[in-house]
């Protein structure tokens, strides 16, 4: 019997909306899922370990990335840091038929949207702007002029909410991850 191709998950929302402390949270309760790990090339904030949060990378080696074709996707996000999705370990994930998830932002949902179209989006949106605010502001590891850079880029990010499959609204953090692990084992002929 041969696997079945999985289909791919694709979490996206506003900054501080809470994707990493839900994808976080998938990682740990239900270690069966794949979860891509993200390049970038900002610094690691406090806690932050390479190959586990993010791969830290240079410039240069992002430009080598992107001019080798292996990031499914990629983008500058918030006006600084470029963040991108390593392409063969997405590829290999679902050929093995792993329930795979992608957890990125807006920019890299589109670019996924158009080479993945088969994928199931899903928009992580905050309980009210105000939580968002307080979320953002709460985690102290930006400066307060990139606090208000992320603000106006998580408004037009929330006006996005539509171009989405399915919306799962981050009241609390474990009732997120068990909303989007249900979308995530189930087949995609199921959906």
């Amino acid at each position: 019997m041969s696997k079945q191709r999985s289909r791919l998950v694709v979490l996206a929302g506003p900054t501080a909306v809470g994707k990493g402390t839900v994808a976080a949270a998938v990682r740990q309760d239900h270690p069966d899922v794949w979860i891509s790990v993200s390049a970038t090339t900002r610094p690691p904030r406090p806690g932050e370990e390479n190959g586990v949060h993010y791969w830290f990378v240079s410039d240069a080696e992002f430009d080598k990335m992107i001019a080798e074709d292996n990031l499914l996707e990629w983008a500058v996000v918030h006006h600084s840091a470029r963040y991108g999705t390593p392409r063969q370990p997405v590829e290999l994930a679902l050929a093995s038929g792993r329930p795979a998830m992608l957890e990125i932002d807006l920019q890299g949902a589109r670019q996924v949207r158009r080479t993945m179209p088969d994928a199931l989006f899903v928009f992580l949106k905050p309980p009210s702007w105000e939580e968002l605010v307080r979320r953002l502001v709460g985690r102290g590891t930006e400066s307060a002029e990139e606090r208000e850079r992320r603000l106006v880029t998580a408004r037009e990010e929330l006006a996005a909410e539509s171009e989405f499959d399915v919306t799962i609204v981050n009241h609390e953090v474990h009732a997120a991850a068990g909303e989007l692990v249900a979308l995530l084992k189930h087949s995609p002929t199921d959906l």
